[in-house]
């Protein structure tokens, strides 16, 4: 067995002491699976389609080329954004990542500075804790989609205002249309409120699944609130749960708090 590297054994005691912040104190080791085969957004399609002619793709295939594809298209139609004023500071334009075929998405507020020097969604310290809190569910992060809002960073991290938000969200609401996820977890009162159009507490917004044009929609605390109040990790525990009992999805051995 190949030794750990330090930064592997700090992942580990992080995620640790996640499980036990939710009040889960006891494990189990799963035989690991094969790696999922990587299907990047912007990957071009050519040689898929190629590939097509020459031997008829299995319909999962066929379906995930052709939201990729479609995806594509929506990135294209953004192109060097500047619609609004989130463009001046931007390095990079997040645009979201993940499984086409995901039966769930998570849609956050807005990248943050990590996340604008990468180019992805949730890779900071916010990401490491998401990645945890979908690890607790059973599944990992290449399981599930992930975008926000609004796709470029807000100056400071500060809150995207509401003309911001309006100008960006009919994109996002393309990437809901295409993956077609079965239920939709929004992270933090900004995604919801967005996506509900409520302008309510968070206490009044979690607790229950809504339905949200074809799909359904349920509401927790954005991971970057939770790295401030870990209190409520607990209770976000309690809305994925929610989510996963909706999907008729088992906790793993150990994970049911």
């Amino acid at each position: 067995m190949t030794p750990l590297t330090p930064e592997a054994k700090k992942a580990i005691s992080a995620r640790v002491q996640f499980y036990r912040e939710l009040g889960i104190h006891s494990f189990y080791r799963r035989s690991e699976a094969p790696p999922l085969e990587d299907q990047p957004i912007m990957a071009k399609t050519s040689s898929a389609t190629s590939a097509a002619k020459a031997k008829p793709l299995p319909v999962i295939q066929q379906v995930s080329s052709e939201k990729g594809e479609l995806l594509d298209a929506v990135r294209a139609d953004i192109g060097d954004c500047t619609r609004c004023r989130l463009s001046k500071e931007r390095t990079n334009i997040v645009f979201g990542t993940g499984n086409l075929d995901a039966d769930i998405m998570f849609v956050g507020e807005g990248p943050g500075a990590d996340e604008d020097e990468q180019g992805l969604p949730f890779v900071g310290r916010a990401g490491q804790l998401l990645n945890n809190m979908i690890s607790a569910m059973g599944i990992q992060r290449e399981d599930v989609y992930i975008a926000n809002v609004v796709k470029c960073r807000p100056p400071g991290n500060r809150t995207p205002e509401r003309d911001e938000c309006d100008t960006c969200s009919p994109f996002l609401m393309q990437q809901i249309e295409i993956i077609k996820p079965k239920i939709i977890v929004a992270l933090g009162a900004v995604a919801a409120k967005n996506l509900l159009g409520l302008n309510d507490s968070m206490a009044n917004l979690r607790g229950r699944i809504y339905d949200f044009k074809n799909t359904k929609l349920a509401v927790t605390y954005h991971p970057a609130y939770l790295l401030r109040d870990p209190r409520q990790k607990a209770e976000a525990w309690k809305d994925l749960q929610m989510v996963m009992k909706h999907l008729g999805m088992t906790a793993p051995a150990g994970k049911n708090g």
